[in-house]
């Protein structure tokens, strides 16, 4: 198996807020033929395999198993039948067992959390594909969005994200931020709710996440690590993260300089890139259609929409 990745895109320097929908570039395929077994010339027959794997098991009852929506799930576990079965089980449980981060969420109601800059998806990638999800958890106010406010928004970002397949092919980075977290901020991050994070993030949705950097930790941090850290029984969990405190210099071997604002040594400026991303991607209908699928309202966006295309939304999948 190729330990080589490809690079991060055709123009590195490109800075843009929007959704790669189309097929990825042939150098991404070729490393998912070489890395995760995903054979162009057998895919839609394993994609089958799969279907039938879960009309004949009958553990979990999907929303939708058409040949899109089944693939990422394929290519997150490599092409294994079975763990792409358990990983499906999985996503559905943890949505039965947690009501309150699915239902009844309005998307409008979510762009305050781009306003104040607490989740942000920067408009490049890093340098071997991914994307990179950044929480900056000091500046999360949380009287004014609650932790499942907080827990919400992240699900939507990654539901969104899976989309891409570049991302469902390679994965995505995520990097959290506490500089400034107070006491107060540390109260609501409870070991359940950072438990659930993980668990959310390694084992029960389709997309990887590779690995999981935290920076400017303070003391808080290291005491909530070590009551949070007997809940961890993955190895895989452990060894996709690293804590780095202020040493960017630790950082910078998982992650190019290049492809880091300055504030962590970086040589990219900030971005507000949350905010343009989520109004940019909101536009899109496909994601529209996605999200309305699994429970997501955006009214804001669909009245701005003409008939054909608001009908087009509201088509199931098969």
């Amino acid at each position: 198996m190729s330990t080589d990745m490809p690079s991060g895109s055709d123009n590195d320097n490109e800075v843009k807020s929007q959704l790669d929908l189309g097929d990825p570039p042939q150098h991404v395929l070729d490393w998912a033929k070489e890395n995760i077994r995903e054979n162009p010339e057998t895919r839609d027959q394993v994609i089958q395999e799969f279907r039938d794997m879960i009309f004949e098991r009958g553990d979990c009852t999907p929303h939708r198993t058409d040949d899109e929506y089944l693939l990422r799930f394929l290519r997150c576990r490599n092409f294994s039948l079975e763990g792409a079965h358990k990983l499906l089980c999985n996503y559905y449980e943890f949505k039965d067992n947690n009501p309150d981060f699915f239902e009844g969420i309005s998307l409008e109601n979510l762009e305050i959390l781009g306003h104040d800059e607490i989740i942000t998806v920067p408009p490049y990638r890093e340098q071997t594909g991914r994307r990179i999800l950044l929480y900056r958890m000091g500046n999360w106010d949380p009287e004014k969005v609650t932790i499942n406010e907080l827990f919400q928004a992240s699900l939507v970002i990654m539901e969104v994200g899976a989309l891409e397949p570049m991302n469902q092919i390679l994965g995505g980075i995520c990097i959290w931020d506490l500089e400034g977290v107070s006491l107060g901020q540390a109260w609501y991050l409870t070991p359940s709710i950072a438990y659930k994070m993980m668990e959310i993030m390694t084992s029960a949705f389709p997309m990887k996440i590779h690995a999981f950097h935290i920076v400017n930790q303070n003391w808080l941090f290291d005491m909530g690590y070590n009551i949070f850290k007997p809940f961890i029984t993955s190895d895989k969990m452990l060894e996709r993260l690293h804590i780095h405190g202020r040493n960017y210099e630790e950082l910078h071997k998982h992650i190019d300089p290049k492809y880091l604002p300055k504030k962590y040594g970086g040589e990219l400026e900030e971005y507000n890139s949350f905010y343009d991303w989520y109004v940019t991607v909101r536009k899109e209908v496909k994601v529209l259609r996605e999200l309305k699928s699994l429970g997501y309202s955006d009214e804001v966006e669909e009245a701005k929409l003409d008939e054909e295309t608001r009908k087009a939304i509201n088509v199931p999948f098969h």
